[in-house]
C-alpha cells in the first residue's frame, strides 16, 4: 500500500470513528420529529445492511416493517429484533413482481395507515469480478433500478401527510458516480447529459440504461464508456442516483404539509453476502448513514448523494 492510500485509509477510519461516536449522542426531544406511530418500511430487510438499518430505526423508536422475498425468513429475522424489546413487523415482498409490490401496500394501508419512511434496500450484485453477461446485466438492472423505482411509484400515494416530510432513501454507490476519480462515465456526452438537472426526465434514464443493454448483447460496452469496474451494478445505481435527482425535482412541488425528501447513500464496501463478505466497513458502519438522512431533523434535504454522514458529488 502506497502513502497516498496509507493517507485515505486512515482518513476513512478516522471518519469512521467519529460516525461511531455520533451513533452515541441521542436526538434531543426537539429533534424527535418521529414517534412510535411514525412507520418505516425497508426493503430487503432480512439481512445485512437492511436488516441492520431496521434494527436501527427501531432502536430510535421508530415502528419498522420489514420486508423479505421469503416470508418464513422475514419472520424468523423480525424474532431477534422483538426479543430486544423493538417494535417490527415483517411481510412478504418481491419488488421484481407487481402484484407482489400492490399487495403489499394494501396490507401496509389497512394495518398502518401508510408510512412515514421508504428504505429503498433491496438488491443484487451479480457482477461480483468481470462478468458482464446480458442475463447479469438485465436482473440487476431490473432489480437495483425498476425494482426502486416500482416501490418509489407504488408508496407515493401511501405516504402520510406531515410537517417533516415523507421520507425516500435509496441506498447506492460511489462507483456509479458521474465524474468519479475511478469508475467515472467516459462517455462524455451522456456525461453532460447526466449532469443537467433541468434536462433530466424517466425516458432520458429508460434511453441510456437500454443503450448499455444494448451495447452488453452485441460486446460493444467496452467501449461504450461506461464503468469499467462491477460494470452492470454501477450502471443500475447510476440509474437510481439520476431518478433520484429527478423525483427530487417533482416532489418540491408538492404543497406543504405532503412534501416527500429523497436522497441516496453509498454505505461503504460493507461486509456482507453482496459484497461476498470482503468488505471493509461492518454492518453497523454501513447502515449509519441512511438512518441518519432518514431522520435528519429539521432540515428539508432532498435530491442529495451522502456517504459517512457528509454530501458527496454525483
Amino acid at each position: 500500500m502506497g502513502h497516498k492510500e496509507k493517507s485515505e485509509k486512515s482518513r476513512k477510519d478516522k471518519r469512521l470513528q467519529e460516525i461511531s461516536l455520533l451513533r452515541t449522542i441521542p436526538y434531543a426531544d426537539h429533534q424527535r420529529w418521529w414517534s412510535k406511530e411514525t412507520i418505516a418500511v425497508v426493503t430487503g430487510g432480512n439481512r445485512g445492511i437492511g436488516f441492520e438499518i431496521s434494527r436501527q430505526l427501531a432502536d430510535h423508536g421508530v415502528t419498522v416493517i420489514l420486508t423479505s422475498r421469503d416470508a418464513n425468513v422475514g419472520v424468523e429475522s423480525i424474532k431477534v429484533l422483538q426479543e430486544g424489546g423493538l417494535d417490527v413487523d415483517c411481510h412478504q415482498l418481491d419488488i421484481l413482481d407487481s402484484s407482489s409490490v400492490n399487495e403489499f401496500g394494501e396490507w401496509l394501508k389497512e394495518k398502518y395507515g401508510g408510512l412515514d419512511i421508504l428504505v429503498n434496500n433491496a438488491g443484487v450484485n451479480s457482477n461480483m469480478e468481470s462478468d458482464n453477461a446480458t442475463e447479469n446485466a438485465r436482473k440487476c438492472i431490473e432489480t437495483n433500478y425498476y425494482g426502486t423505482k416500482r416501490m418509489i411509484e407504488a408508496m407515493i400515494p401511501l405516504m402520510k401527510p406531515s410537517a417533516a416530510g415523507g421520507r425516500i432513501v435509496n441506498v447506492s454507490s460511489r462507483l456509479a458516480r458521474i465524474n468519479g476519480k475511478r469508475n467515472r462515465i467516459e462517455n462524455e456526452e451522456l456525461r453532460e447529459k447526466l449532469c443537467d438537472d433541468e434536462s433530466l426526465s424517466e425516458e432520458m434514464i429508460d434511453e441510456f440504461i437500454n443503450s448499455f443493454i444494448q451495447q452488453v448483447e452485441d460486446g460493444s460496452w467496452k467501449t461504450g464508456g461506461w464503468p469499467q469496474t462491477y460494470t452492470d451494478y454501477s450502471v443500475s445505481k447510476l440509474a437510481v442516483n439520476t431518478y433520484t435527482r429527478y423525483m427530487a425535482r417533482k416532489f418540491a412541488e408538492r404543497p406543504e404539509g405532503e412534501k416527500i425528501y429523497i436522497n441516496c447513500y453509498c454505505p461503504g464496501w460493507v461486509k456482507t453476502a453482496l459484497t461476498g463478505y470482503a468488505g471493509s466497513v461492518t454492518v453497523e458502519q454501513g447502515a449509519d448513514t441512511g438512518v441518519w438522512i432518514a431522520l435528519v431533523p429539521d432540515q428539508e434535504i432532498t435530491g442529495k448523494f451522502f456517504a459517512e454522514r457528509r454530501e458527496i458529488h454525483f
